[in-house]
């Protein structure tokens, strides 16, 4: 109720913007001044003025002026009130809302070693988690019956098709948890990028309901039924670096061989490779026969370099979208040396370059690179029995 309250009163002042020096006023219905948002809290890129005091209330700093008509200066964040009293709720009803982190990993190699009876493939490969991740809100649902999905990209499926809704419906399933959710998923990592990011999102999914029912499930518990999701989903319960094996549900957690300042760029072209078709294309006797073990202890050693970072799947992501093989090769000249190694993750379709943030000058000038995503990264790993902490530098993706 104190929560309503204060929202009611928030909502019944009457808010104006104005262009004159970046002030917005809002009338007090029960005194004769106006309340000023102070300017220097507009601080936003790509957002205008009046967006940023309706958007961004928790950081406003809001003023009555003073002048001889004995108006009071005040300072007073309603935003910051409203969520105080919201938390109070929280306290007494039980966790009600949640917001994660849901990062990406790359593969810095990977090997297929062999073709299994049931149609997929046994690989070998180093899995991180990096910088780059989609945030995601959990809000209790009062519906018994349906979770509600939303997100600020067009185009993804929000019915039991999502990974979220499908790790939800597993958690249920295994728990006997009758909790449903309404869920909203800010989308950053892209889609068909070999980079994870829906199988970060059923992660996160699962680890979201176990919270909210206190803790029912072991994080043990979950990696074991997340696989029943995707073969992708369980190394997100590692603690971020993992060797892994199988189809890559068999999960060994390693100390992170990488340093965590490390520098990369990703960069996606619009196209996505289809994993199926690139598996299809693939070839047991045409890849590579190093083995994945003493990859892993070469970059335990030394570090990452482009001997090391092996990927068997390139050659049929090439055949499949050709200007990706070009592209790479591009990005590994222009580069002129300052990409440590430069290669494909997962199944594509994103390139990576280690040893820089930066993509090469050709990416920012040419027309056929206009809808090219590109975004900075480093790598990260997660505390023990905690989530993904989405990193305070990480900078926002970009497209060209």
């Amino acid at each position: 109720m104190a929560t309503m309250a204060a929202t009611h009163f928030f909502h019944s002042r009457h808010v104006s913007f104005s262009g004159d020096n970046n002030i917005s006023k809002f009338s007090n219905p029960f005194a004769g001044g106006s309340f000023k948002q102070s300017n220097y809290v507009n601080k936003f890129k790509g957002v205008s003025s009046g967006q940023r005091g309706c958007r961004n209330m928790r950081s406003c700093v809001i003023k009555a002026s003073s002048d001889a008509r004995k108006q009071v200066e005040i300072v007073y964040n309603l935003d910051e009130k409203l969520n105080r009293l919201a938390d109070e709720v929280d306290m007494n009803a039980g966790l009600s809302r949640l917001t994660l982190f849901s990062p990406c990993k790359i593969n810095v190699f990977l090997r297929i070693t062999d073709k299994r009876p049931d149609g997929f493939h046994d690989l070998a490969s180093l899995f991180h988690v990096i910088s780059l991740g989609d945030k995601i809100k959990f809000s209790l649902s009062p519906s018994k019956s349906t979770d509600r999905l939303s997100t600020n990209v067009a185009g993804i499926p929000l019915d039991e098709r999502n990974l979220i809704i499908k790790a939800l419906n597993l958690y249920r399933k295994k728990t006997g948890s009758d909790k449903y959710f309404w869920i909203h998923v800010d989308k950053r990592v892209p889609t068909g990028a070999g980079l994870g990011g829906g199988s970060s999102n059923a992660a996160t999914a699962l680890w979201a309901a176990n919270q909210f029912s206190g803790g029912l499930a072991t994080e043990k518990e979950l990696q074991e039924w997340s696989g029943e999701i995707g073969s992708d989903v369980p190394f997100f319960f590692s603690n971020g670096a993992a060797y892994c094996t199988g189809r890559g549900e068999i999960v060994q957690d390693i100390p992170s061989p990488v340093p965590f300042d490390l520098p990369m760029v990703l960069i996606k072209p619009p196209e996505a490779c289809s994993t199926a078709e690139v598996y299809k294309r693939f070839r047991l006797d045409a890849s590579s026969t190093v083995d994945p073990l003493a990859l892993l202890e070469k970059i335990s050693k030394n570090g990452i370099s482009q001997d090391v970072c092996v990927n068997d799947l390139e050659p049929p992501a090439f055949e499949v979208l050709p200007s990706l093989k070009r592209l790479k090769q591009r990005i590994i000249s222009a580069g002129r040396g300052k990409y440590d190694a430069v290669f494909m993750s997962g199944s594509g379709s994103t390139i990576v370059g280690v040893g820089s943030p930066d993509p090469p000058q050709f990416i920012y000038d040419e027309e056929d690179y206009k809808d090219v995503f590109y975004s900075e990264a480093n790598f990260i790993t997660r505390a023990d029995q905690q989530w993904y902490a989405e990193p305070s530098s990480s900078n926002t993706d970009q497209s060209g």
